[in-house]
């Protein structure tokens, strides 16, 4: 009995103190889905590594990039970890405030990272994030609902076809809404959307001067395309829905398409999460008169380090474990092989047993390859969103004037001589042209 209590005590004491020993990591990221997962996941990595300890702090997309903004600006340490996108990486990277990952062990295989991914979440050769999910822009729709209405999906389709099957397959009286995208303000909600809109129409931000060009015809196309389309067959409430929510309303049988990141195919077509898994179906996202082009985004959720962390050997750790080869086959064991973080790795793409689960698979590849091969050609990556310092603020104030033109409260065209004036002062009071 001595030598059991005797052994109890031992054990006790050291589960104490390796509690006392044990770092704790601090981890700011994005509330979906794949993110969410991951959380559940991570007694794979603590087991291994019981002298690191894991706190999250998971919050929506829009305040999520105010609050590491502001912290990583400020140097304020809140964070140890952040999730971050390929708009940041660049940026961040440039002004010294990440740190390049270094030792992300033998095993990791930085040469499988796909070369788009991996030139986006890199500055001067150096890996300066590691991506966990990176995507394109897809279009989800029911194929039931296509069906009934005598309308067939074209293998590439325009968006006249689109305006118009979205406004036939509206049915009000069964709250089902031809179309959802994204209307709620910001620069990674609403305008990734109609930036990628805009391209398809072949409209631009900048001209080669940094000049806005928003008091353009192809820019009074697009966003009279959207709040036209949006008022005629789109959700009530539109302004106030981006990823999650248009997610959810697409899952629950309310939107008979949707346009937006390829990453959640997965999530429409699993039946524990989605009511019309068996009816959803996917398509190249759609161009404007069979020009070609699609205004295919390109986007990666990362996760990097903060420049000045304490803990970045640990931080390392675990953004190797999160983003390596084995997480992507723990979560196939554990939710099959459809629910993978897609997006980031050669070798998934040339794994049979992904594309045999996942039928967006190759789509979604063909798209992220194909990102910014648009017709237009300008002096910064022609996807949804521009990589200069500025945009974050300008996108965001853009975002706004361009929702409320969704609910009604301004005009298309006042809200476009808005976001030229807000834009122009902006780029003026940061020096361009440069």
């Amino acid at each position: 009995m001595k030598n059991l209590i005797r052994t109890s005590i031992i054990a006790a004491a050291g589960l104490l103190s390796t509690a006392a020993f044990a770092e704790t990591l601090t981890i700011a990221t994005v509330n979906n889905g794949d993110m969410i997962r991951m959380q559940k996941l991570t007694d794979d990595f603590t087991k291994a590594n019981p002298d690191i300890q894991l706190q999250w702090v998971t919050l929506e997309e829009n305040v999520l990039r105010q609050k590491v903004t502001v912290d990583i600006a400020t140097k304020a340490g809140q964070f140890d970890i952040l999730t971050i996108g390929t708009y940041e990486v660049p940026l961040w990277a440039k002004q010294g405030w990440l740190l390049p990952l270094q030792n992300l062990g033998p095993d990791y295989d930085v040469e499988d990272l796909i070369p788009a991914i991996r030139n986006a979440t890199s500055e001067d050769g150096k890996l300066y994030a590691a991506p966990f999910y990176a995507e394109s822009s897809l279009l989800m729709y029911r194929k039931d609902l296509f069906a009934k209405a005598g309308l067939t999906m074209p293998e590439k389709p325009d968006w006249d076809f689109i305006g118009d099957a979205a406004r036939k397959l509206t049915d009000r009286a069964n709250d089902v809404n031809g179309i959802c995208l994204r209307g709620k303000a910001g620069w990674g909600e609403n305008m990734a959307s109609l930036t990628s809109l805009a391209n398809s129409f072949g409209a631009k931000w900048f001209d080669k001067n940094w000049k806005p060009q928003f008091d353009q015809q192809s820019w009074k196309d697009t966003l009279g395309f959207y709040v036209k389309l949006m008022k005629d067959a789109g959700p009530a409430g539109a302004s106030s829905n981006g990823f999650n929510e248009n997610l959810a309303l697409f899952q629950q049988g309310k939107c008979a398409m949707w346009i937006d990141a390829s990453v959640a195919a997965s999530f429409v077509s699993d039946p524990k999460q989605s009511t019309v898994a068996d009816k959803a179906a996917f398509a190249v996202s759609p161009d404007e008169k069979g020009s070609g082009n699609r205004g295919n985004w390109l986007w990666a959720w990362t996760l990097a380090i903060p420049a000045g962390s304490h803990k970045a050997e640990s931080a390392e750790k675990f953004i190797a474990w999160a983003t390596s080869k084995h997480y992507i086959e723990l979560v196939a064991e554990k939710e099959g092989w459809a629910n993978v973080p897609p997006g980031t790795r050669k070798s998934l793409y040339e794994n049979q047993k992904y594309l045999d689960a996942a039928p967006f698979a190759k789509m979604t590849l063909d798209a992220m390859l194909a990102a910014g091969e648009g017709k237009q050609k300008t002096q910064y990556p022609f996807w949804q969103y521009v990589i200069l310092p500025e945009y974050q603020a300008v996108g965001n104030a853009v975002g706004q004037v361009f929702s409320s033109a969704l609910t009604g409260d301004t005009t298309v065209d006042a809200a476009l001589q808005q976001a030229q004036n807000l834009t122009e002062r902006a780029m003026a009071k940061a020096g361009y042209p440069k």
